[in-house]
């Protein structure tokens, strides 16, 4: 009886003492914070793993929608946008704050091996507390993120220079324009705050243009012959056509463009959702 009393006593002590060590730690701040300094292994290993657990645990309940090609086109225009900065590509490195951070966010190519797609969406959905990991939940819309998750999971596929053509070197026109996610781009890209569009809330403006009529039009801002495709390639890119103009590249990607086109082109028929 008194042995199992003893270590008991013992084992409370332990666990006393180190919660006093690491009490103390804290406190003298120590422990180094910076992101020159990389985190002990222990520390490393143990926020690794806390993260998977709670990754597969808060994900256990999504069920992934049937992928198909289309998605990871519009994925990698998407991942080009928001993920390369930090995360890079095969044969695209990430920008220099995404090398310099703590933990380094690292290359997705083998994301497929280690995560189910459910998580991934989680992931992109919900960002990652204190690893600069951000919660696009509120930023891109369901269908946008299940296209980030269809082009990590086409990733590992990829060639360094299948890479060169996404995002805003796309060819829009080789793409299907969506008239709700137009309507979503639209917003995100703030452009109700210099153009009065029909079915977007935003103020009564006199920066730019009313977005209205456009169909009626023979050419898009007087610059390239009123199309599907053009409208798309202007909104991209209306610096390349009409250098002199106030209208700003805002990096919109090849999707976003053909989207916002779709909505745009549908609206002027009074159709706006």
């Amino acid at each position: 009886m008194r042995q199992p009393l003893r270590l008991l006593a013992l084992t409370g002590v332990a666990a006393a003492l180190l919660t006093l060590a690491a009490g103390l730690l804290v406190w003298s701040g120590w422990y180094n914070v910076s992101a020159v300094a990389q985190h002990w292994s222990p520390v490393f290993k143990l926020m690794e793993y806390a993260m998977r657990q709670s990754v597969r645990h808060h994900a256990r309940a999504i069920v992934a929608p049937p992928q198909d090609a289309a998605m990871s086109v519009r994925g990698a225009a998407l991942y080009r946008q928001h993920c390369l900065s930090c995360h890079g590509a095969p044969g695209l490195p990430p920008a220099t704050a995404g090398l310099s951070m703590q933990p380094v966010p690292g290359p997705l190519a083998d994301a497929e091996h280690k995560w189910e797609d459910r998580e991934l969406y989680w992931i992109v959905s919900n960002g990652v507390k204190m690893t600069g990991m951000p919660a696009w939940q509120n930023h891109l819309s369901e269908a946008q993120r299940w296209d980030i998750v269809a082009y990590l999971r086409a990733m590992p596929d990829l060639t360094p220079a299948s890479q060169t053509v996404s995002g805003n070197d796309a060819d829009p026109t080789q793409l299907a324009g969506d008239i709700e996610r137009g309507r979503i781009a639209l917003t995100q890209y703030a452009c109700q705050s210099c153009h009065r569009i029909p079915g977007v809330v935003g103020p009564d403006t006199q920066v730019g243009p009313a977005l209205a009529h456009l169909a009626s039009q023979h050419y898009v801002s007087g610059a390239l012959p009123n199309t599907a495709g053009n409208l798309a390639r202007w909104i991209m890119h209306p610096k390349r056509y009409k250098p002199g103009g106030a209208m700003p590249e805002l990096g919109v990607s090849a999707q976003d463009a053909a989207d916002m086109a779709a909505y745009l082109r549908d609206a002027d028929r009074g159709n706006p959702p």
